[in-house]
């Protein structure tokens, strides 16, 4: 046994790497991959007598783990890259599971080998077991008052996936709303639960966290199965599971920007299930939207001097690209290229990072949130572009609402402003936020819910239906 210590590290390398291979991403598998790899470490060291234990048992299991792990696909567990969104990604993702695994092993080698009682290894001792502690810690939502409410993060088994969501409202025989928010991986429950409790006055609201997005992050393997069909198959699960348990027939629907793709297609596919559709940040083509959005940022990174930025775009050309990390300077600047005065809005300049650091997700949850959005977007974003609102959505078999900002992306305006038009449907409004952006509905939460009140009303709704 002496000579073949290493070969549970190995072992264990090979079982995370098809258990776990984007890393420990639940509070459980977190806890057990602390335990397992002390138990590892323990029986290198008690095993070898050796403090080499100390840096081949590690050594072993990350061999074994890359070497399982070599068919995942993202930035998380693909080559490092030298570019911010690389080197977010590597320290959230392989750094995560340094912690959790393989520092671990490190203690428990230690400990086999009778070294416990080593400064060093009570330093050791002491990371690891506060970054047990704090993926123990549970995710939660703040309640709302009264004998009918509803205030929960919970979920849905979707086709042999577990899709996170949050549900809210004050009474749960109110009219059933489900938020489908933006880009791949992106989520929203902290932006919904702080900026549109208003909503939860009329609506039972639920925010979904799409596959590979949010707590719904460890539902992204296999990526082979993740489509644009399969997104939009999954939105028409939950909209019948959210019917089951609210007994409505029929419910409101909402997408944001890259969300409000699939929804309109959900709404195209199965129009019986929903009361309306509400469309915000609406997107309508997004190689389009991508190319318009290269184009201005490029004439303002010519125009303000950033040399850098301009050769990354020009070495990559127009896009659509093959990788997520091609599209890192469009989404790094995109903002400050379609910058206006955030003084008079709700969220102000907070935007999407308003969501990293909420309740709603677990100490794990908050700190994948990159990799979430990097692996999901690199899988999902390229298996989108063959949409064209314009061609393939002439008409809706629903009413349908848009709430737009004024401020809106030139990239997805442009494109917006020749579809609606175009769009056919039983009845159609479109409502401009003066003072908004792409998130006019959380920079104006107030304007909002007025537009949603007065939808509700011409839609005949009322609790209970």
């Amino acid at each position: 046994m002496r000579r073949a210590w290493w070969t549970a590290a190995v072992a264990w390398g090979i079982l995370a790497g098809w258990w776990t291979p984007r890393g420990p991403l639940t509070n459980a598998q977190a806890l057990w991959s602390v335990a397992l790899s002390v138990a590892v470490g323990v029986l290198a060291g008690w095993a070898s007598r050796s403090r080499w234990s100390m840096l081949i048992a590690p050594v072993a299991f990350v061999a074994a783990l890359e070497l399982t792990r070599v068919g995942a696909v993202g930035p998380s567990v693909d080559r490092v890259q030298l570019s911010t969104f690389g080197l977010l990604a590597l320290v959230t993702g392989r750094g995560v599971q340094g912690l959790l695994s393989v520092a671990p092993i490190v203690l428990g080698a230690a400990i086999g080998v009778g070294l416990g009682r080593r400064v060093g290894t009570v330093l050791l001792a002491a990371v690891v077991l506060a970054g047990t502690v704090a993926v123990a810690i549970p995710a939660r939502t703040a309640p709302i008052p009264g004998p009918r409410s509803v205030a929960e993060l919970t979920g849905v088994d979707v086709g042999g996936h577990r899709l996170g969501m949050m549900i809210r409202g004050v009474d749960t025989s109110a009219p059933v709303l489900l938020f489908v928010p933006g880009a791949p991986g992106g989520s929203e429950l902290g932006s919904m639960r702080r900026h549109l409790a208003g909503l939860e006055q009329h609506f039972v609201v639920v925010t979904l966290d799409r596959r590979g997005a949010g707590s719904s992050y460890p539902a992204l393997d296999p990526t082979s199965t993740v489509t644009l069909a399969g997104a939009v198959d999954d939105l028409i699960a939950v909209t019948e599971h959210l019917r089951r348990r609210f007994r409505q027939d029929k419910i409101y629907l909402m997408g944001h920007s890259g969300g409000s793709i699939i929804t309109v297609l959900a709404v195209q596919r199965r129009p019986e299930l929903y009361r309306a559709y509400i469309g915000t940040g609406q997107a309508v083509d997004l190689t389009a939207s991508d190319r318009i959005c290269y184009d201005d940022i490029l004439a303002w990174a010519r125009t303000t001097g950033r040399d850098s930025v301009t050769r990354d775009l020009t070495a990559s050309g127009p896009p659509p690209y093959r990788d997520v990390y091609a599209y890192e300077p469009i989404m790094l600047y995109e903002n400050e290229v379609y910058d206006y005065d955030h003084s008079r809005n709700d969220e102000g300049a907070g935007g999407f990072a308003e969501n990293l650091n909420v309740p709603e997700y677990t100490p794990l949850q908050k700190v994948h949130t990159m990799n979430a959005i990097l692996d999901t977007w690199s899988v999902l974003y390229p298996r989108m572009r063959g949409v064209d609102l314009r061609v393939d959505v002439p008409r809706l078999e629903v009413p349908v609402y848009f709430v737009q900002g004024a401020h809106e992306m030139r990239g997805l305006a442009v494109l917006f402003a020749q579809w609606y038009p175009l769009l056919s449907a039983p009845a159609k409004r479109l409502t401009v936020l003066d003072t908004g952006g792409h998130r006019a509905i959380f920079e104006r939460p107030d304007l909002f819910v007025d537009a949603m009140t007065r939808m509700l009303a011409e839609t005949g709704a009322s609790p209970g239906r």
